[in-house]
Formats: C-alpha cells, sequence, structure tokens
C-alpha cells in the first residue's frame, strides 16, 4: 500500500533500524519501522528510506510492495529480477496473503466481518483518498477482533486485506466509525491524539518462494 503524503510534505525519518527476519540468495523479508518511507519520496528531503537503507547492506535489493510512511511491519524484497518478477505477479495474482494489527477505537459490533467500500482518490484535499460509490476503485477488507479493552474502549483487530489500495485499511475502519487510533489523517482529533504513532502494523505474510516454489511464512509482533 503506496504512500502518497510525501508528494507534499517532509517526513523526517525514524532513527529506528530495519529488522532483517529473513535472507537467502533470492529474496530478503525485513521489519520496518514506522516513520520511514519504503522508496524516496518525491520531496529531495525525503531521500531516507528503507530501500536505500536496506541497499548499503545489499546493493542488489528490489521493491516489489510497500507500505505506508507511518505503518510498520514486514515487507518482502527481491534480491534478483527473476525473483522481482515471480513475487510481482504473486501480487497481481492476489495469492500473497497479508494480515495487519491494528488499534481501532470503539467496541467493532459484529466483531468479525468484511468491508466492501470503493476508495477513490479526493481531489478537494490531495494526496488524501475518500470512500466514493461513483469513481472509488472496488476494495475489500476482512476483519476480526482479537481483543477489546473495557478501560480503554478500544478493540485490536487483525485486518486482512483482499485488495491493495491505497489507506485501504485507515480509510476502510475510518468509514465504519472504528478509526485507527494515531492516524493524523483520517481519524477524528480525539483518536488520532490516543497514540503516538499510527497503531497499524503489518504482522504476517505468506508467499511461494520465487524458485522453489514452498509455501513461505513469516511473522513480526507489533510494537503497540
Amino acid at each position: 500500500m503506496a504512500d502518497d503524503i510525501s508528494e507534499l510534505a517532509i517526513l523526517k525519518a525514524t532513527e529506528q533500524p530495519w529488522q532483517l527476519l529473513y535472507q537467502d540468495e533470492q529474496l530478503l523479508v525485513v521489519n520496518k519501522p514506522a516513520r520511514l518511507l519504503t522508496v524516496p519520496g518525491r520531496h529531495p528531503d525525503n531521500s531516507d528510506c528503507l530501500i536505500s537503507r536496506v541497499q548499503r547492506e545489499f546493493p542488489q535489493a528490489q521493491v516489489v510492495h510497500r507500505l505506508d510512511y507511518d505503518t510498520s511491519g514486514l515487507v518482502i524484497l527481491p534480491l534478483t529480477k527473476a525473483a522481482l518478477s515471480d513475487i510481482s505477479k504473486q501480487f497481481q495474482a492476489r495469492t500473497v496473503h497479508k494480515d495487519y494489527q491494528a488499534l481501532v477505537s470503539g467496541m467493532v459490533n459484529p466483531v468479525e466481518g468484511s468491508i466492501n467500500l470503493p476508495i477513490a482518490a479526493d481531489p478537494e484535499r490531495r494526496p488524501l483518498y475518500k470512500i466514493c460509490q461513483q469513481s472509488g476503485k472496488a476494495s475489500l477488507t476482512h476483519y476480526r477482533t482479537l481483543s477489546f479493552d473495557q478501560g480503554l474502549q478500544q478493540s485490536r483487530l487483525l485486518l486482512s486485506p483482499v485488495t491493495g489500495r491505497s489507506h485501504q485499511l485507515r480509510l476502510h475502519l475510518s468509514a465504519i466509525g472504528h478509526a485507527i487510533l494515531g492516524d493524523s489523517l483520517y481519524a477524528p482529533k480525539e483518536v488520532a491524539a490516543k497514540a503516538e504513532r499510527l497503531c497499524l502494523h503489518a504482522a504476517f505474510i505468506e508467499f511461494n518462494h520465487p524458485v522453489t516454489g514452498e509455501r513461505m511464512q513469516f511473522s513480526a509482533a507489533p510494537e503497540f
């Protein structure tokens, strides 16, 4: 899920390091910290990013998918052209499975379900997006409640996006009245202020190894 906010804003890159979770001759799996772009932004001051940091150690590393600046979690980085091509085709065929965890406001009812709301660019608030039945692209997210904190009135959700629209998870949860804590883009101010960071983390990824075909699974627990 790409982050287009870097087109206009100067984004301070975190000093928190990325983590290497898996390495072979074909690919890396890394854990990206929050507040770090996956690729360089358009603004010259947004050159510090995950791929530039990884390429200091692995010059051949390439990008096949992205996480938002504010989102932490698992990223696959191919090391060969063949791996890049194969994994890219897996994303296009939607055979890569990803799960996110999020902390959201309130108790979600029903506790498990799907959010099927089309997403479009918001020309009046560029570079943000909006739910739009007329011009939006089909967008589907499955969710399941993992826990609910009665005292804090917040829920921990497992999110499984079927599509990968920009800001899909933020928009879908905001649209059903359960915005993600720390979301400065789409949450009400009081919800955005409940966390120092966006409480959204790519916690699990599953895909086929580009050479062996073996189904591979990786997980990384969120810090929130």
